[in-house]
């Protein structure tokens, strides 16, 4: 047994989610579309290399796809557009939120994946796709209230 092995028996990962990265194709372009969303960029940043975003939650970070497939030790990249297995939610307090955020996603350059809907589960959503085809949902879901922060209260 290794001497490490008492101090990992307890120790968990800690569930806080603090960094989203997204690969992009042009860093600048995708610095641009989310800043036209009204995501608060951080001084933190470099121009054409990395941006970062302060949000409610986590922060989003924006990166080359080539260099973070890299940094990462990822496979081949798949096919450009294609689905990756990932969406990233935005949940607001109405539905009437939902129209206006689909509407400024819309003028700042997305392209609307599924246009605002009713849901089988008693909510209100919409995806669209930012230019590099990452899928975000907007949500309103009646059932998780949201908090001062800006994030949905769980059950």
């Amino acid at each position: 047994m290794s001497d490490t092995a008492p101090i990992l028996a307890g120790m968990t990962v800690p569930g806080v989610v603090s960094l989203i990265t997204l690969g992009v194709s042009d860093v600048a372009a995708s610095t641009r579309f989310y800043s036209a969303l009204g995501f608060e960029l951080s001084s933190g940043s470099v121009e054409g290399e990395v941006s970062f975003f302060r949000t409610a939650g986590a922060r989003l970070g924006l990166y080359g796809a080539d260099d973070l497939r890299r940094d990462a030790q990822a496979g081949p990249p798949g096919e450009p557009g294609a689905f990756r297995g990932v969406t990233l939610a935005i949940n607001v307090a109405s539905p009437e939120i939902v129209d206006t955020a689909l509407e400024v996603a819309r003028t700042a350059g997305a392209r609307i994946a599924k246009p605002a809907q009713a849901t089988d589960w008693g909510g209100y959503h919409a995806y669209f796709a930012d230019p590099d085809a990452h899928l975000w949902e907007i949500a309103h879901n009646p059932y998780w209230p949201i908090g001062p922060d800006g994030v949905p209260q769980l059950p």
